[in-house]
């Protein structure tokens, strides 16, 4: 007999509170103040503006190390999110019951396109490898408009073992 497919707000809830539990392990991610806007299996990372960020107050301009903190942080949440991913659709209320393990940084290279404008930031992380031990990852970041990004980053990861 097939399985009865369950209600979307049950599925919702799931799905957020993985992604809940998944942030919540990382508390550098609240000190920057960065928000993630999911949609089904996709994030998009928010930096959110504060006056804090601002490295060079005479542009003004987002500092270039939280340019590459929002990078990297947005490269690691979607790498513990694409392993959470077959978890949670495993329809297991319960799930997530631990705090996943997240992936080390082997190496992270930014792009500084142009200065980050004093305002909200977005980016989506792209995995183009993610395999037992080892992962490879770019990230966009952009303002105003997609198209336009003002950094971008590629970086390799080392997944955390079973064991």
């Amino acid at each position: 007999m097939r399985r009865r497919p369950e209600p979307m707000q049950v599925v919702k809830k799931r799905r957020d509170a993985a992604l809940a539990t998944l942030v919540a392990g990382v508390p550098y991610i609240r000190f920057l103040n960065i928000t993630f806007d999911r949609r089904g299996d996709e994030l998009t990372s928010v930096l959110n503006f504060d006056d804090q960020i601002i490295g060079n107050p005479t542009l003004p301009a987002i500092h270039g190390g939280v340019t590459a903190a929002f990078l990297e942080t947005t490269a690691i949440i979607q790498l513990g999110w694409q392993e959470l991913w077959q978890e949670i659709e495993g329809g297991d209320a319960s799930v997530p019951h631990s705090l996943p393990r997240l992936p080390k940084t082997i190496d992270f290279t930014v792009d500084y396109l142009r200065s980050g404008l004093p305002r909200d930031a977005y980016a989506r992380a792209r995995v183009n490898r993610s395999g037992r031990r080892y992962a490879s990852v770019h990230v966009e970041a952009w303002q105003d408009n997609r198209s336009r990004l003002f950094a971008q980053a590629t970086g390799h990861f080392l997944m955390p073992s079973d064991t």
